[in-house]
């Protein structure tokens, strides 16, 4: 199994730092989610059934046409390499590990492109999986883009898949609402926006030919009934999603100008920020000692992914954490 961010019980067996102790900056999560509700008794009792008005509210949250709830986009990524013949398949690179790891582990044809050479590439394959945003550099592809490339490979049958689970800060960029045509896929997920990770509720959109065979892939009852309700609740409060993406604009400028006066210049979202550390590890270790656990990259990114701390005590602590690497190494 890959490794994630959000493993705080390996950096207490590795530091020995209580849990309760550490900052966690290790995911692209809101660290202020959606507040918990109030669920009917049947949430926990029935089957859940598929719920339509799950769908429904997706739809018009995210602008697509038809859209399949699933237990976190996980479950698509896992399932959609299964829908397909043996194909060859680029995933831009690097970008989210599953993607490259789920159509490898199907036995499919499949290499890692960066980002600045997939134009190229999608005249040589069946399948493109773009992360846009990317996780964890930030790179993005304009949506006439990706919409010019999905036509290209439609005309030979093929798939352009695209994760937009960060999509939620930067909404110009999704292509979600042309996800009526042939061989366009489209991901969405409620765990990095809305601060839902734990629920496992994401979306895809796509023709409902697709959607209907993936369904038929991942079996019944795939979406838990509490997940359904707070799902439709989320994706229905306007106000909290208007205030909640003013914020994180807000705090996500503030995290690249904090590390901007310390000589990092990073790339990333509203959610994280990201670059290519020289003293990779030095810099993780430093942070980890101050009970600061933030994502290491050490292959292929070769970079430090850090999140938004959930308070005012927590930046504090990432500053004079910053404040102090120069006195133990070099900045970045």
């Amino acid at each position: 199994m890959l490794e994630h961010g959000g493993n705080l019980h390996d950096a207490v067996a590795h530091f020995g730092i209580p849990l309760a102790e550490w900052l966690d900056l290790s995911t692209g999560i809101n660290p202020q989610p959606y507040p918990a509700l109030m669920l009917t008794p049947n949430a926990w009792h029935r089957l859940p059934p598929a719920s339509t008005a799950l769908a429904a509210a997706a739809c018009a949250h995210y602008g697509a046409p038809c859209m399949l709830p699933v237990a976190g986009t996980q479950a698509a990524i896992q399932a959609l390499p299964r829908l397909r013949p043996k194909s060859r398949v680029v995933v831009a690179g690097p970008s989210y590990a599953e993607h490259a790891y789920r159509w490898q582990q199907a036995g499919h044809s499949m290499r890692e492109v960066p980002y600045p050479e997939l134009g190229q590439a999608v005249e040589d394959c069946e399948v493109m999986v773009v992360v846009n945003p990317n996780n964890p550099t930030g790179a993005t592809v304009e949506p006439q883009v990706l919409l010019a490339w999905a036509e290209q490979l439609a005309s030979r049958g093929g798939w352009l898949i695209v994760d937009e689970a960060f999509g939620d800060t930067m909404p110009h960029l999704s292509v979600a609402d042309r996800t009526n045509r042939p061989g366009l896929i489209v991901l969405r997920s409620v765990g990095k926006f809305f601060g839902l990770a734990g629920l496992r509720l994401g979306f895809v959109a796509a023709q409902e030919s697709l959607l209907a065979d993936l369904a038929e892939l991942i079996g019944p009852w795939s979406v838990s009934g509490p997940a359904q309700e707070i799902g439709c609740a989320a994706l229905s409060d306007g106000p909290w999603q208007d205030a909640t993406f003013n914020r994180l604009q807000r705090d996500g400028e503030r995290l690249r100008s904090l590390l901007s006066r310390h000589s990092i210049v990073s790339s990333g979202s509203a959610l994280f920020q990201w670059w290519p550390e020289p003293r990779l590890e030095a810099f993780w270790q430093h942070m980890a000692e101050r009970g600061i656990w933030v994502r290491l990259f050490p292959q292929k990114a070769r970079g430090i992914r850090v999140g938004l701390p959930p308070d005012e005590a927590g930046w504090q602590r990432l500053e004079q954490a910053l404040h102090d690497w120069p006195l133990t190494g070099s900045k970045g």
